[in-house]
């Protein structure tokens, strides 16, 4: 018995130490101030953490962040560890040591993140991730319309809502455009507002605009039929404002159309289910 547990309590010592790491025992990117290094992530990046103020750094995309040396900060040499970068997405969590090196053509240009260096994080700040909210969309956009007589037509065009989904704090607005026209429409921009109803607008009406965490589609132009699905947070408005979706076209035919989606329509949202998506 004793035995056994002195075998049980190594393993458990050897997991213990597996699961702190150092900076030997991190991943290394060499890096050099006449060089811009790359890191890509396999999802958006929520937080970034350099250790040192040795290095720069932003972050362009959502999944990208871009790391370089500050020249004259100090005299580097080869092998100094400049800093620890901390990568923190959705779902997981990567550190890299970086390590600096005097001849520009050894610096990391380019680093991807691999599975293998990824820790498991479970984000507070993160209630539906981009990737299930993606799948989750697809599903929506190919899922019958459930919605017959809430749309807009305007300049030969007809907007229109198709489904509304929920699922914990966001909602799921599936909508389309059909162009009777024979000319494309570029779209410009897509809009979202919480408005007053238009037949109650007084002068000092007020517009709130809301950004989606997701727009599925990121197609700009259309001839004929155009169909997406923006996801939006939780939202609850009176019944003298109406939810707006705006898309406008680029110049110089300068089309518009919106569509009055009303709280009661909001109201009738299906809780995600896989069941609710099937065809009847």
């Amino acid at each position: 018995m004793k035995y056994f547990i002195a075998i049980a309590l190594s393993v458990a010592s050897g997991f213990a130490l597996r699961a702190q790491e150092t900076i030997r025992e991190m991943e290394l990117l060499t890096v050099n101030d006449q060089i811009t290094t790359v890191i890509t992530a396999t999802e958006p990046v929520r937080f970034v953490d350099i250790s040192t103020d040795r290095v720069a750094g932003d972050q362009p995309l959502s999944n990208t962040v871009r790391l370089k040396p500050k020249e004259g900060a100090e005299v580097n040499e080869d092998g100094d560890i400049l800093a620890v970068v901390t990568v923190i997405t959705e779902r997981y969590r990567v550190q890299y040591a970086l390590v600096y090196t005097t001849r520009p053509q050894e610096a990391v240009t380019d680093k991807a993140v691999l599975l293998s260096e990824t820790v498991p994080y479970n984000n507070p700040a993160v209630s539906l991730s981009t990737e299930d909210m993606t799948r989750m969309a697809r599903r929506i956009w190919t899922a019958k319309a459930k919605y017959r007589n809430v749309g807009t037509r305007k300049n030969h065009l007809e907007i229109r809502l198709n489904n509304i989904y929920t699922a914990g704090e966001w909602f799921f607005i599936d909508f389309s455009v059909e162009n009777r026209t024979n000319i494309r429409f570029d779209i410009d921009q897509i809009r979202f507002k919480v408005e007053d109803k238009r037949r109650s607008r007084a002068t000092n009406s007020q517009s709130v605009e809301l950004s989606p965490a997701l727009l599925l589609e990121q197609g700009t132009t259309f001839n004929r039929g155009y169909r997406n699905v923006a996801v939006l947070k939780k939202l609850t408005f009176p019944n003298d404002k109406v939810l707006t979706i705006e898309m406008s076209e680029k110049q110089v035919s300068g089309r518009t159309i919106t569509l009055e989606i009303d709280y009661e329509d909001v109201l009738r949202a299906d809780s995600f289910d896989h069941g609710l998506l099937e065809e009847d």
